[in-house]
């Protein structure tokens, strides 16, 4: 690497760049949900339609996916909080990137059966 470089592929960098692809992913997320949501005003029929695709098994994944960028878009939001305002952030900020791993990797295996259990349902019978 050059002398000089700001980022060095270290922890500080992939929480940037995952900050930044979970914010992009939930901003398309709102725009498709205002955009189907206002179906029901020019077509209820294809709405109802779009509302059952959005029982299938494969939306069921996408849905956990979306659970997963917003814990850790949040989670790693508090971490750029306490950085930017604690005086010690920048010190403990390799720390606290690994707690919010860790808190988002515990609220994600909670997360599987509430988000995926109909899924799992679905596909594998009762």
């Amino acid at each position: 690497m050059p002398a000089g470089t700001l980022y060095r592929g270290r922890e500080g960098m992939w929480s940037w760049v995952a900050h930044r692809v979970t914010g992009v992913l939930i901003f398309f997320f709102l725009f498709v949900h205002v955009l189907d949501t206002a179906l029901v005003r020019v077509s209820p029929e294809d709405y109802d339609k779009v509302v059952a695709v959005y029982k299938t098994p494969v939306v069921a994944l996408l849905e956990y996916g979306l659970v997963a960028a917003v814990l850790f878009h949040a989670l790693n939001g508090l971490r750029v909080i306490a950085v930017d305002f604690w005086s010690k952030g920048p010190r403990f900020q390799k720390q606290m990137l690994w707690t919010v791993v860790g808190i988002w990797v515990v609220l994600m295996v909670g997360a599987l059966y509430p988000v995926l259990g109909h899924a799992v349902r679905e596909v594998f019978g009762s």
